[in-house]
C-alpha cells in the first residue's frame, strides 16, 4: 500500500492554525483540535479512500474539520471548567474594576485525589469570579506549564482607585 500525501494537506494545515492560538482559548482547546484534526483526517482519509469514489483527499479534508471542530469544542469546556492558561498577572488581570471587591462565600470542602503523576501539582478549588459573580472552581490535579514552577490563585489586586480582578495564573 503506497502512502498517501492526502492526509497529509489537512492534518499540517489544522496543526499550523491551532498551535497559533487564539484569545480566550487555553491548552485543551488547541490540542483537542489538533487531536481530533488528526484522527478525522486519518479516519475521513480511509473511509474517502474506501468510498466509491476513492477520493481520500475531500474524506481527509472533511474528517480533519470535523475532527477539529469536535475536538476542539471538547477541549475548549475544559478550559471554561478550569480557565484559559495565564503566565504572567498582566496576562490574567481583567476589565473588571470594582470599588471593592464583593465578599467571597464561604470555602467548599473538597476531597484530594490520588496523585496522577509525580509531576503533577493539587490546585486547590477556589471562588472564581465571572465579572458578576462567584462560582466554584474544584480542586484538580495539574502538571505545570514548562518553565512555571507554582500556581497563583486568583485574586483581587488594587489598581488606581479600585479592585481589579486577577484570574489564576502560573508563575
Amino acid at each position: 500500500m503506497k502512502p498517501s500525501r492526502s492526509l497529509t494537506v489537512p492534518v499540517v494545515m489544522v496543526l499550523l492554525l491551532s498551535s497559533s492560538g487564539c484569545v480566550g482559548t487555553g491548552p485543551n482547546t488547541q490540542q483537542g483540535a489538533v487531536g481530533g484534526a488528526a484522527v478525522g483526517a486519518i479516519a475521513g482519509g480511509i473511509i474517502g479512500n474506501n468510498s466509491r469514489g476513492g477520493n481520500a483527499l475531500g474524506g481527509a479534508v472533511i474528517g480533519g474539520v470535523v475532527g477539529a471542530i469536535a475536538g476542539g469544542t471538547l477541549g475548549n469546556s475544559i478550559d471554561n471548567q478550569r480557565g484559559t492558561l495565564y503566565r504572567s498577572e498582566a496576562e490574567a488581570t481583567s476589565t473588571v474594576v470594582m470599588e471593592a471587591p464583593p465578599p467571597l462565600p464561604p470555602p467548599q470542602v473538597e476531597v484530594v485525589t490520588v496523585r496522577p503523576s509525580a509531576m503533577a501539582l493539587w490546585i486547590e478549588g477556589c471562588w472564581v469570579f465571572d465579572g458578576y459573580r462567584y462560582a466554584w472552581m474544584p480542586g484538580y490535579w495539574a502538571v505545570p506549564p514548562p518553565h512555571c514552577r507554582h500556581y497563583v490563585h486568583p485574586h483581587w489586586a488594587r489598581h488606581g482607585g479600585g479592585y481589579v480582578y486577577v484570574r489564576g495564573y502560573w508563575h
